[in-house]
């Protein structure tokens, strides 16, 4: 028996069905046209077969009842509710464009600045939902519609449920979307604002890669993906999204609640510094995705080219002298006991410890110091996730080759205060300041006191969330 409602029906002797947009396993939804204020609405129908279910129809119930709280210019709006003739309806304002999943299986990748307007829409929406106490559950592109002007509006909050209130689908029954399943959600544990951060992550991946970041066959497959496999690097499959952006897109996607963002509000700041550094760029890049290629110059059409050394061999020949004599100098002046530009020797340095003394712990993912100066500014030592930072600090701690002068940091996660600290061992202590405390960039550069001390820790002493420390380097 067909589940859907024929198109021209009137419902509630005021909504007649123009058409059908599309329909799920719980529901369908039509555009249809207000007989009384004369103008189309969306309006979402039960289907039949559950108007006898009171689980389901409850939940449906409590979709209408959790949007209307949600009066938020990126949430779809609520404007009534009903049942007549055994059919339960909600209507909504019709929002007429595609929706985020048409979009990308339309035109692929988004150019990182279009990703980061949509997905700061969304984000905004998420982070008013949770402030309400609200969580959607089912966070993916296909529940994101688009306006004419091109703002993001998030829709379906059909299995949405209050923030610590239980209810319908506690522990242990799985709901979601397993493309956008967050761990805990596909092993049927209790879901929090966190939840909805996870599936944020992979519908900002699935908007810069142009695809989801785990493929399978089937529901389980893919949700037990979620929980065991990596999380991709969405700057391995698009190379030109901004390390800020690539580090939030897998730190919301981290399998541990307790490491993603602690709340929507953070990842909107962090979406907005974002596009902040692209408008600071400006120009092209910050607007498209850039296909760097290698083409020969073409020669202008009536005009012949020119023949530059051929006519004077003489100087080819003493500009090959000069750049052999500078190539000789540069290999003299790259010489491991040769100085460098500022005047000091190349300084080595290796992460070997994280310090984190009372009444810390002693632990700060020491197995990731590595990753600070292995030369790759994708990955990156990384502190614990603080939501109120009460210790005196905590660091990283380098082996230097030889006393260094002058440190350098990068960073995905700028915004923290550190100061750099020399000691004798590795274990420390860390007692001689170095270099005073900075409120740490994308690139920061401390000139150091003079000191007899190898080891070096990056101390910080304030901090909001968490803090990476990608790459260090010294002279």
């Amino acid at each position: 028996m067909s589940t859907l409602v024929p198109v021209g029906e009137l419902i509630a002797e005021r909504y007649e069905l123009v058409d059908l947009v599309g329909s799920g396993g719980m529901s369908s939804v039509y555009c249809a046209f207000d007989t009384l204020l004369e103008r189309k609405v969306a309006l979402k129908i039960l289907h039949e077969r559950f108007t006898d279910d009171e689980e389901y129809v409850e939940r449906f119930r409590r979709e209408a009842r959790a949007v209307a709280q949600l009066s938020h210019p990126n949430v779809v709006t609520v404007i009534d509710r009903g049942e007549r003739d055994g059919k339960q309806f909600i209507v909504f304002e019709l929002v007429e464009g595609e929706n985020v999943k048409e979009l990308v299986e339309r035109g692929g990748p988004l150019p990182v600045r279009r990703a980061l307007e949509i997905g700061l829409d969304v984000a905004r929406a998420l982070a008013f939902a949770h402030a309400q106490g609200l969580v959607h559950r089912d966070v993916k592109p296909q529940n994101v519609l688009l306006t004419g002007e091109g703002h993001a509006k998030v829709t379906d909050f059909g299995i949405v449920r209050s923030l610590g209130v239980a209810g319908n689908t506690e522990t242990g029954t799985v709901l979601g979307t397993s493309h956008y399943i967050a761990p805990e959600q596909a092993r049927g544990e209790h879901v929090d604002a966190q939840t909805d951060v996870y599936s944020f992550g992979v519908v900002l991946y699935e908007l810069l890669a142009g695809e989801v970041p785990y493929s399978g066959e089937g529901f389980l497959s893919v949700a037990m993906r979620h929980v065991n496999d990596p999380v991709p690097s969405v700057a391995a499959v698009r190379p030109d999204t901004p390390l800020r952006l690539a580090s939030l897109v897998e730190r919301c996607m981290a399998k541990w609640p307790a490491d993603r963002p602690p709340s929507m509000d953070v990842v909107v700041s962090e979406l907005e510094a974002c596009l902040a550094a692209l408008d600071a760029k400006g120009g092209e890049e910050s607007t498209m995705i850039i296909r760097r290629q290698v083409a020969a110059a073409p020669v202008r059409p009536g005009r012949r080219p020119r023949r530059g050394f051929a006519v004077l061999p003489w100087l080819a020949v003493l500009l090959g002298a000069l750049l052999l004599a500078a190539a000789i100098v540069a290999v003299v002046a790259l010489r491991d006991d040769s100085p460098n530009a500022a005047g000091g020797k190349p300084v080595r340095l290796q992460g070997v410890a994280s310090f984190d003394p009372p009444p810390g712990d002693g632990e700060e993912h020491s197995e990731r110091v590595g990753d600070a100066t292995d030369g790759n500014a994708a990955t990156y030592w990384t502190t614990e996730s603080y939501r109120a930072f009460s210790k005196p600090g905590v660091g990283l701690v380098l082996e230097a080759s030889s006393p260094p002068h002058q440190l350098a940091v990068s960073t995905d996660t700028p915004g923290f205060s550190a100061e750099i600290r020399a000691g004798d061992s590795a274990d420390g202590p860390f007692d001689t300041v170095v270099a005073p405390a900075k409120t740490v960039g994308e690139s920061t550069t401390w000139n150091l006191e003079e000191t007899d001390a190898r080891y070096v820790t990056i101390w910080i002493t304030r901090l909001d969330g968490v803090a990476h420390v990608n790459e260090v380097e010294a002279s």
